[in-house]
Order: C-alpha cells, then sequence, then structure tokens
C-alpha cells in the first residue's frame, strides 16, 4: 500500500558505514548499527497496523514532540523489527505517556531506570517472544527489537540524549533494549495481566520503569520460606529507590524453580508480598544520620523500614528456564507500572 509519508527525507551514500556515520553523527542512533529507514521499508512497516500513519498517539517528554504512527514506525525500522510487532510498540509508547507513569521523570532523572515492557497472552507464542531461558538477554529478536524500538523512540521524539536530557549519573544495560514475557506455562499462580483484571486470551503490554535484574542465587533451599529469605535479604539494600522512598513498585521476577517450589507449599501471590514486605527490613538506626533526618525522621530507632509502604506494591512475576536463579528489580520510585490490551 502506498502512502504519502510526511517525514521529512535525507540522503546519504549508499553504504552501511555512509548511513550509520550521519546517523551517529546527528544523535539519531543509540551508537549501535541502525538499519536504514527507507521509503519502502517504512511502508512494510506500517503493513502491520490499520492505524493511519499520520494519527499522533501522543506526545513524548521531555522534548514533548508528536509520536505519530509513522515515526513510532520510523523507529521500528531502525531497531531491527518486524511488521506485526507495530502494535505491541504502538501501545507500550501510549501505556508509558500516561501521567501516572511520570515518564518525563523516567527520562531526565540521575538514576539508572529504564523502560520495562512485560508482555503477557497469547501473542507471546504468535510472536515468539523469549519468556524463558535467557529472557532478559540476547538471542531473540522480539525481545531485542521491540525493546531497542522503545528506546530509539524515547531518544529520537522523546529527546532524552544520554548526557543531555537524559542525566543518568552512569546509565545501564537496559537502556538499550529491556523487553521480555511472561513464562506463563511454569507459572504455578495467576499471570500478570489476569491478576490486573484482563482475560487470560487477551494479550497486554505492561511497563514498568526500573533497573537492570539483581540476580538471586539460592541453590541450597528447598523449602519455601528457606527461598523467600534468601530473596527478602536481597531485597533489603540501603541505596535503592524504593526503600528510601517508600514508593514505586518493586518486581521479584522469580524463576520457575523457585516459584513451583514455593507455591508446593500452598504460598499464592499475597503470602509471597506478605512475607517479602515483613521480612525485606532495614533497622532505621542502620542508615546514617543524614539519610534517617532525611527520609526516616518520622520514624523511632526502633523501627524497622520495609522495601515499600504497601505490601501491595510489590509485584511478582514468572521468569526464565530451568535453575535455581530468580532476580529482583528496583523500580524508579516516582512511577507506576500500567498494563495496556495489545490491539
Amino acid at each position: 500500500m502506498s502512502r504519502n509519508l510526511v517525514s521529512k527525507r535525507v540522503s546519504v551514500a549508499d553504504s552501511p558505514e555512509a548511513i550509520n556515520d550521519m546517523f551517529i553523527g546527528n544523535k539519531w542512533s543509540d551508537g549501535l548499527p541502525i538499519i536504514p529507514p527507507t521509503l519502502e521499508a517504512v511502508e512494510k512497516m506500517l503493513d502491520g497496523t490499520n492505524r493511519n500513519f499520520e494519527d499522533v498517539v501522543t506526545s513524548v517528554p521531555p522534548s514533548w514532540r508528536e509520536a505519530t504512527v509513522e515515526k513510532i514506525a520510523i523507529n521500528a525500522v531502525m531497531a531491527g523489527c518486524r511488521p506485526h510487532y507495530l502494535p505491541i510498540i504502538i501501545t507500550a509508547v501510549e501505556a508509558m505517556c500516561e501521567k501516572s507513569f511520570n515518564l518525563n521523570g523516567v527520562q531526565v532523572t540521575t538514576h539508572p531506570v529504564s523502560v520495562l515492557l512485560i508482555i503477557n497472552g497469547p501473542i507471546v507464542r504468535k510472536l515468539n517472544i523469549n519468556s524463558k531461558s535467557g529472557a532478559f538477554g540476547p538471542g531473540w529478536q522480539s525481545n531485542a527489537s521491540i525493546g531497542r524500538a522503545i528506546r530509539l523512540i524515547l531518544m529520537n521524539i522523546g529527546g532524552a540524549f544520554p548526557g543531555g536530557l537524559d542525566m543518568a549519573t552512569q546509565g545501564q544495560p537496559s537502556k538499550y533494549t529491556f523487553c521480555i514475557a511472561e513464562n506463563e506455562d511454569e507459572n504455578p499462580w495467576t499471570p500478570l495481566h489476569v491478576e490486573r483484571g484482563f482475560d487470560a486470551s487477551v494479550s497486554t503490554v505492561t511497563v514498568c520503569a526500573t533497573e537492570n535484574p539483581h540476580n538471586i542465587n539460592e541453590h541450597s533451599a528447598v523449602a519455601a520460606e528457606e527461598i523467600l529469605i534468601t530473596i527478602s535479604g536481597t531485597v533489603a539494600t540501603m541505596g535503592n529507590n524504593n526503600i528510601i522512598s517508600q514508593n514505586g513498585e518493586p518486581i521479584i521476577a522469580l524463576g520457575p524453580e523457585h516459584a513451583q517450589t514455593i507455591a508446593k507449599e500452598g504460598f499464592s501471590k499475597n503470602d509471597v508480598r506478605s512475607f517479602i514486605y515483613e521480612k525485606a527490613r532495614i533497622p532505621r538506626r542502620s542508615f546514617h544520620s543524614r539519610a534517617i533526618k532525611q527520609y526516616f525522621q518520622n520514624m523511632n530507632d526502633e523501627s524497622s523500614i520495609p522495601i515499600v509502604k504497601e505490601k501491595a506494591d510489590i509485584m511478582i512475576i514468572v521468569v526464565g528456564g530451568p535453575g535455581k536463579h530468580s532476580s529482583f528489580l528496583p523500580t524508579f520510585g516516582d512511577s507506576r507500572s500500567l498494563t495496556k490490551v495489545i490491539r
């Protein structure tokens, strides 16, 4: 289908080196080689959606430039996406630009936060999105390119280039790409999207403002409480945003082996939340005096500080393959995750 696309055309020598040099020089790239967004490639990408290419999906902070369907498709081409990934990307852009997500804060903070996409539902199998071994890592075009498209959109439309409007002190590798699917096949509980009120037959994307996964190694435990004690000890760290702000939705990403061991003893997701909320605490007196004055002045010395104020804010997902590893993902704090139906 031919469309009268409106984005500005640029001319460059027909070589990978020249194209990438131009994109890097103009700060249109994440530093990795891109797929050239030719007219033909963008037209083909737009075949992945029935939305009009001129539709304005939203405006992306901190530059607040309009994210049209065409602009989103251009970045999806650059990231190496297939056309049928486009509805996920459009939905994720809509979700992360809702007010409660606070994308402006996420984009400009000194905190090393990135936007994590968690995919649920039938689309996971249909598009071969990795939920099992190495889900946070390389090897899957769908995970890698969908997550990368989001980052390019945050930079090229949102304007958050590192050292410019993106003021992350050190950054993190997940600022290149950060997209997983939940391992629903081996999840002994209700998957994330169903827990949030959606039907299991519906496909969704959840956006979260989070740090890289922090590994939780627990090979010696054979009982649920033993695993949860180790998880709680890993979560209870002084320097994460959740415990300092008492806000946000820290993520416990359980490997299937850990999840199944815990569930076999009758623990529900809410039981897991309650255990971590009670055990993942730091005594107030362990903090230095300036931190106490700034963050915990209204508590007495005998208080213990939980990871967040409300246990319901602890998010639990199941992801990964064989092996007795799980992970903890601290979150930005001043942001609420959002789940949307992929249409």
